[in-house]
């Protein structure tokens, strides 16, 4: 098998960086309220793109800086922002990101989270630069009592924002569905990004067996576990919201280097290459597929030359065993079989043209040899549950 090995990750890089960021604006999350914004606002910590730095950029208050910064705090107590998912959850991990904030970053931080059954109905609005919470906004967000919301992470100290060093990763155990944080800075400064990692928990119950749903979609618990190659963008692009904006809205390898030097074609048009990419899924919810969505929008020169699916049913055993071999399972079926794709195209493949009619928990999407997808949509049934993984289960408790 003409496969490419990964690169090893750094041993500061956790596990958890796969999953999805279930707070990111893309996604719908927001910050509701922020004791103080003079330099920059809160808004900023949720955006999809990377922090950046510009030497010359200031405004009326100060330097301007790409992320939240309060101002020196010359009263009693602490700067903390609420900020409600856009895709309530499991959370597994934070990426307190501190890039360029080098001699003004918060020195400490902590997180807390909590459950609401509804979402609080004010938000922040507007360029916040410059402003602080009002009377009436401290007196409305202290109804959450969200000094008492269980804590995720304790106060930790914060690294100061140099490249090899703004990354300030927390490994956390949580098992109750979150939809809102409180990020704490102790005491004051400032934060580029805050990325919260999990996995989308949505309340099946009400989904009928007889409805099609996108199984795989973040926003129902679909989540990326493994991939062989994410050199210009991460495989769980893919199972985002809407189409992609761009090409960095989706996931594309590198180019393979293993490719001949003169490529040729089989009968079907399909390029005759050594080796793939791919990139494993669990589904929200395991169910019975009924149709397949693989959209290039966006790839123009460097979309897959062909793509087929495997899939499976897989314990939580099962998954554990198959995450240690790096996915050398003897379960995968195949669901699609190979398909000539074509540039900035939405793909549809119906049941007739699937291979596969029994429910499947995982999925494997194969690309051959190498490109760039924009979005996978996985139309299907839910089906009963049984030794599921934690995605999969009945709704969580609270906190």
């Amino acid at each position: 098998m003409a496969e490419r090995r990964r690169d090893m990750k750094t041993a500061a890089e956790p596990n958890f960086l796969q999953f999805n960021d279930l707070a990111c604006e893309a996604v719908g999350g927001k910050v509701i309220f922020a004791t103080d914004e003079w330099f920059a606002p809160a808004a900023n910590l949720l955006k999809r793109e990377p922090p950046q730095f510009i030497a010359s950029a200031f405004t009326e208050f100060g330097k301007w800086m790409d992320g939240w910064e309060t101002r020196r705090k010359r009263i009693p107590g602490h700067d903390w922002c609420i900020i409600q998912l856009g895709v309530p959850g499991l959370i597994y991990g934070f990426d307190v990101d501190t890039s360029f904030f080098t001699g003004n970053h918060s020195p400490y931080v902590s997180i807390q989270a909590g459950c609401l059954d509804k979402p609080p109905t004010y938000s922040l609005e507007g360029d916040r630069t410059g402003m602080a919470a009002s009377d009436s906004e401290l007196a409305a967000v202290a109804k959450l009592d969200s000094e008492a919301w269980p804590e995720m992470v304790c106060m930790s100290q914060l690294k100061p924002g140099y490249s090899d060093s703004c990354h300030n990763y927390f490994k956390v155990n949580c098992n109750r569905r979150v939809t809102h944080l409180r990020l704490n800075m102790h005491p004051d400064g400032g934060i580029a990004r805050l990325r919260v990692y999990g996995i989308g928990q949505r309340d099946w119950s009400s989904v009928s067996t007889d409805q099609d749903i996108d199984l795989l979609a973040l926003t129902n618990g679909g989540v990326c576990l493994s991939y062989s190659d994410a050199h210009f963008g991460h495989p769980r692009n893919m199972i985002g919201l809407g189409r992609a904006v761009n090409m960095a809205d989706g996931w594309e390898t590198a180019r393979r280097l293993d490719r001949p030097k003169h490529l040729k074609v089989d009968k079907q048009g399909i390029l005759q290459v050594p080796g793939w990419e791919w990139a494993v899924f669990r589904l929200g919810h395991p169910g019975v597929i009924r149709c397949i969505e693989v959209d290039t929008n966006h790839f123009k020169g460097n979309f897959p030359d062909s793509c087929r699916m495997e899939a499976c049913f897989l314990t939580s055993k099962e998954e554990a065993q198959c995450i240690e071999t790096r996915w050398s399972c003897e379960k995968w079926r195949m669901l699609l079989p190979p398909q000539k794709l074509r540039p900035h195209h939405r793909h549809l493949y119906s049941e007739a043209e699937l291979t596969l009619s029994q429910p499947v928990s995982h999925v494997r999407l194969v690309i051959s040899p190498d490109g760039g997808v924009s979005r996978l949509r996985l139309w299907g049934q839910p089906t009963s549950v049984t030794a599921a993984p934690a995605n999969q289960q009945g709704p969580a408790s609270k906190l």
